[in-house]
């Protein structure tokens, strides 16, 4: 058995297919379904019970992927380690970082930190900021938007202000009914826009919302003149002069997404974790 095998059975426990497991980890479906196989003659035991819509762990299963958990940790353990008596940055950095920062900023910050240290094999995982927060303790730094994770050591890099966006002019005497359209975010970023839309309610009212899958088709959307849509300015700065708009304010302050990096108490140990941090903190955003 590998470290490979063991981190298998807990991505299929994750995920609960085989076919969303064969994605997740870039091979394909036939060649999973062949080292469970493997795995189970192994240990002479059926691990999952297939049924059409997902996996479903057998007792024994459940001893051998509790056994997995351990096999896994005490290879990270190892790992961590060995990179802390090392002189040379090398190791392991796993990362989940927000899909807009991944797009927007990401690239430019893990080429410079792989050039500077090419021994870290980076570990990366990009999604919406909800969904990393669930298993915010399986990566050594999370980069997420929204509200910061309570249980970690959180930095705030910068603070993200909203706008409104249009084709046509946003008139203050009068009512302006258009759709909106909006991108799949966590639900922080949806309750901040509801919130200013119902205090706003007399001046803008969505007729409307289309929800597509990526911000750049939102803003695509928008520029065609299909509907209003709300942006944070990292991604809009450069629309300001050419796209009427306007700045989310309650309360005559700002309405804002807060971007933040956290992660556990004591990882900056790692040697790999506390560069990559600290070059993150040094960068400059908006």
């Amino acid at each position: 058995m590998k470290i490979d095998d063991y981190e298998l059975l807990l991505k299929l426990n994750e995920i609960g297919t085989i076919r969303g497991t064969a994605k997740a980890i870039l091979i394909s479906q036939p060649a999973v379904t062949q080292r469970l196989k493997f795995i189970e003659e192994y240990f002479g035991e059926l691990i999952f019970i297939r049924t059409p819509k997902n996996l479903i762990l057998t007792p024994s299963g459940e001893i051998i992927l509790e056994h997995a958990k351990k096999v896994v940790m005490n290879e990270q353990a190892i790992k961590n380690m060995l990179a802390k008596s090392s002189n040379e940055v090398q190791g392991t950095l796993s990362i989940a970082c927000s899909s807009l920062i991944s797009q927007r900023f990401l690239p430019k910050i893990l080429g410079e930190f792989t050039n500077r240290y090419p021994k870290v094999t980076v570990d990366l995982v990009t999604g919406i900021s909800e969904d990393i927060r669930k298993n915010h303790k399986d990566y050594h730094v999370c980069i997420i938007r929204g509200e910061k994770l309570k249980e970690s050591v959180s930095i705030r890099l910068f603070d993200d202000p909203l706008y409104i966006f249009d084709t046509e002019p946003f008139p203050k005497d009068t009512l302006k009914e258009r759709p909106l359209i909006s991108f799949k975010s966590d639900d922080s970023m949806h309750e901040l826009v509801d919130n200013w839309l119902y205090h706003h309610q007399q001046q803008i009212k969505p007729l409307r919302t289309m929800t597509v899958d990526q911000i750049e088709t939102c803003k695509q959307f928008m520029k065609q003149g299909i509907g209003m849509a709300v942006l944070p300015k990292s991604v809009s700065d450069s629309m300001m002069d050419e796209f009427p708009h306007v700045a989310l304010e309650l309360d005559g302050k700002p309405v804002t997404r807060y971007t933040w990096v956290s992660y556990q108490e004591g990882i900056r140990e790692l040697p790999q974790v506390d560069e990559f941090i600290k070059m993150l903190t040094n960068q400059t955003f908006l």
